[in-house]
């Protein structure tokens, strides 16, 4: 229903402020109908990133080592899914690490984290 709830929820709790471009989450139309675009853990950011930020934790997801970031924004470049963020604001890159809070904000039950 695009109700943007998620989008809200993870802008805020990453950025303390809902801005769509602060949302690791984002929603598209296609084919007429709202689509949500996750990061589906393909790697792509971490292949591409200059500094190895990106690596891959014990249950699969890929999560920035904002110490080695050094915000080129590479990884935002490459995201097939567009949900790699490097607002302008920020001095470094942030991407989805499967907190479930847009899961929860969703009055639709539609979102979930689906452990690999």
């Amino acid at each position: 229903m695009a109700c943007l709830s998620c989008v809200v929820a993870c802008s805020k709790a990453f950025y303390k402020e809902f801005h769509q471009d602060k949302s690791c989450i984002k929603i598209i139309e296609k084919d007429g109908k709202p689509k949500p675009m996750v990061c589906i853990q393909c790697g792509k950011c971490a292949r591409s990133c200059p500094q190895g930020a990106i690596s891959q934790n014990a249950k699969g997801v890929y999560m920035i080592d904002k110490k080695l970031c050094i915000g080129c924004g590479i990884c935002k470049e490459v995201c097939p899914m567009g949900v790699c963020l490097k607002p302008e604001d920020s001095e470094t890159a942030s991407k989805c690490i499967a907190c479930g809070i847009c899961a929860k904000a969703c009055p639709m039950e539609i979102l979930e984290i689906v452990e690999s």
